[in-house]
């Protein structure tokens, strides 16, 4: 089904997308040439962006796979890296500079097909002349040289003196380039080339075409350049009914371009249509041309640091109601798609694929917010990011820490209004203990976890709240409170302590009750004798009373979702001390 939608998106903005045998592609450096094939000079076509020299994109011939001892052989068509261009090598050893010279010479031979192929073409016949004449030095003497080979692999393309496009966007060119077909991918073993090409049912079209032997690659951030959604090792046991590589799985040539220049499309550097989740690059789209496209994004990342007013839920509203005849651009009833891709070696990881209606995303993601609310400070946001989230369960709070495959089971859950993973409760109850502190972030995520349990699960009990419930009886909830009570005793009774008994005893407190809870209650006699105000320490020994009215005696070990409980309960006392109470 994903190679399915990937394809419809490509079918949808084809005249967007490259066509067939096409890409665009980032060419920091042209060079220019004029009719005859002389050399005129080397083009920079950076710009800075930020801080970041980004290079111009340009429509060229698809990228040949690579790989293997005779990647050498496989040059592209009228571009690519200084190597083959120029024939100059990546390091001063022998053996790179003997490899140079046999790049470019399979790109010679590229531009010699071409010409056969367009003999009456003053284009090619002026890059061959600019092959075959040792125009090449002067390109490694002009000044401009000096900054194309300090990009390593600095692709480079040939434009003529006086022309906006590049001689391979010529529409001569493209057709010839078109008719020329695939050769064959690159193999070690010769045997397996000679074989006819394969012909069968493409499991993404249904159509009887030639079947892709390898798969187009699409690198996602932190994989090889060579990765693949699609790919087969070859021997490895993977293969079956004497079928090899991607054999295994038939998609026609035509449709792997197709879903190929789909996806990448979406994980362009520059694409809206894209976020992070943990180490997942997640893109998303729909069916067809819908608003909701344009508001996902903004939904799951970071709203600008002044801005503590964006209201998720009603960025959602306008796509949650059904509307009779409304715009397809507004249809609820469209639908969309959300796939998330890690990093696997070689290869690409599906972490995680949602399909749904825009109705049922938007739904979902109106009670995910929901579920996260909790009372908090007049200084912070209302609505937290799916990255706010997720960091506060990491180590230190950097990304780069957030637990692998938490991310991809958070964001699957949140898609399909599913319970959330129970290694979530279990990640941010674990980083509460570790660094005894239970922020907004985290208790916003337990309290989630929670509801979205008891709403599953235990359909006949009450939820967390959003803020202090007295009327909680649960014990983690209740030991959670009284906990808060006995630190503030503490705080007020010794005015600028630099660590409570949260520093020393919350992990204890949390888990094992028996083992400090007793200690504590007497401490908290020396702690309330302290207090100048009897009215205070008065009020004091009331609400403890109140919070210890249904305990009777404090249990040896709490579970997972009780010390979650307790996590709560903690910050929900915090918060209403803190609280403004007004007189009716």
């Amino acid at each position: 089904m994903i190679l399915q939608a990937l394809h419809s998106l490509y079918m949808r903005k084809q005249e967007e997308l490259p066509p067939e045998g096409f890409e665009t592609k980032e060419i920091p450096f042209l060079i220019v040439i004029n009719k005859t094939g002389d050399f005129v000079s080397l083009q920079d076509t950076r710009t800075k962006v930020g801080k970041k020299l980004i290079a111009r994109k340009f429509l060229v011939p698809k990228e040949k796979v690579r790989s293997g001892l005779n990647a050498w052989k496989h040059a592209n068509i009228l571009w690519d890296h200084y190597g083959y261009v120029l024939g100059y090598p990546k390091s001063d050893s022998e053996s790179d500079k003997s490899m140079a010279l046999k790049q470019c010479e399979s790109f010679k031979e590229i531009v010699r097909k071409l010409l056969e192929a367009c003999p009456q073409n003053t284009n090619i016949k002026a890059i061959n002349h600019f092959l075959n004449n040792n125009e090449a030095v002067r390109v490694l003497s002009c000044p401009e040289w000096n900054e194309c080979r300090k990009i390593p692999g600095c692709n480079m393309s040939f434009v003529i003196d006086g022309n906006l496009r590049l001689v391979c966007e010529d529409d001569e060119i493209q057709l010839a380039v078109a008719g020329m077909g695939d050769e064959k991918e690159n193999e070690e073993n010769s045997e397996f080339n000679a074989l006819p090409e394969a012909q069968g049912i493409c499991l993404v079209t249904g159509e009887y075409a030639p079947i892709a032997r390898l798969n187009p690659r699409t690198p996602i951030f932190g994989t090889k350049s060579n990765a693949k959604i699609v790919a087969f090792q070859r021997n490895m046991g993977f293969d079956s009914y004497g079928k090899e590589q991607s054999y295994n799985a038939p998609v026609s040539k035509s449709a792997s371009f197709a879903y190929s220049t789909a996806l990448n499309y979406l994980l362009a550097k520059e694409s809206k249509q894209k976020i992070m989740v943990g180490d997942a690059t997640t893109v998303f789209w729909a069916e067809k041309k819908h608003d909701f496209e344009g508001v996902f994004a903004d939904l799951f990342g970071e709203p600008a640091k002044e801005d503590f007013t964006q209201d998720y839920k009603q960025l959602v509203a306008t796509f949650r109601a059904s509307q009779v005849g409304s715009k397809p651009e507004l249809d609820p009833r469209t639908f969309f798609y959300v796939l998330g891709l890690a990093p696997n070696a070689a290869r690409i990881a599906v972490r995680f694929w949602y399909e749904g209606t825009v109705r049922q995303v938007a739904d979902h993601i109106h009670q995910h917010f929901d579920d996260c609310t909790i009372v908090h400070g007049p200084k912070q946001k209302d609505s937290l990011s799916l990255f706010r989230l997720l960091v506060s369960t990491a180590v230190k709070e950097k990304p780069e820490n957030i637990p692998p495959n938490l991310a991809g089971e958070f964001m699957r859950s949140i898609l399909a209004g599913t319970p959330y993973p129970r290694t979530l409760l279990a990640a941010v109850v674990r980083r509460i203990r570790a660094e005894r502190d239970v922020t907004y972030p985290r208790a916003a995520l337990v309290k989630a976890v929670l509801v979205r349990d008891t709403r599953y699960y235990h359909p006949n009990h009450k939820e967390v709240g959003m803020s202090l419930d007295t009327n909680n009886s649960n014990i983690g909830y209740r030991l959670g409170r009284l906990f808060a009570v006995l630190e503030k005793a503490q705080e007020e009774a010794n005015p600028g302590i630099n660590a409570t008994i949260r520093d020393r005893f919350y992990g204890a407190a949390s888990s094992t009750p028996v083992a400090v809870f007793s200690h504590l209650m007497k401490l908290k006699n020396f702690h309330l004798a302290k207090l100048d105000n009897r009215g205070r320490a008065v009020n004091m020994e009331r609400l403890i009373g109140e919070i210890m009215s249904d305990i009777n005696d404090f249990p040896s070990h709490l579970s997972l979702p009780d010390q979650g409980h307790f996590a709560v309960g903690y910050y929900h006392q915090r918060q209403d001390f803190f609280t403004k109470k007004e007189n009716s």
